[in-house]
């Protein structure tokens, strides 16, 4: 099994910028990722901001409606593929 680590290990994954590419902002620049717990933005996808930018709009979208159609089962996030 491969994982995303291998190339630069745990701390640099940790490090990276993590956005939110379901709630984009008007100036096309992405918000944090996360949200707080009374917030009315819809559940959100995060990725590092270096895939975000390499993604298209359609594979942007097909990742946040395949992340909210599974849904938030139990209160715990759920993990969902970035890319079919």
């Amino acid at each position: 099994m491969r994982t995303h680590f291998s190339k630069g290990g745990l701390r640099q994954w940790v490090a990276e910028k993590w956005v939110d590419i379901g709630a984009p902002k008007k100036d096309g620049k992405y918000q944090p990722c996360g949200r707080s717990k009374g917030s009315k933005r819809k559940y959100p996808k995060c990725v590092p901001l270096a895939k975000a930018t390499r993604m298209t709009k359609g594979q942007k979208a097909s990742a946040v409606k395949r992340k909210r159609s599974a849904g938030n089962p139990g209160g715990k996030p759920t993990n969902v593929k970035t890319f079919t």
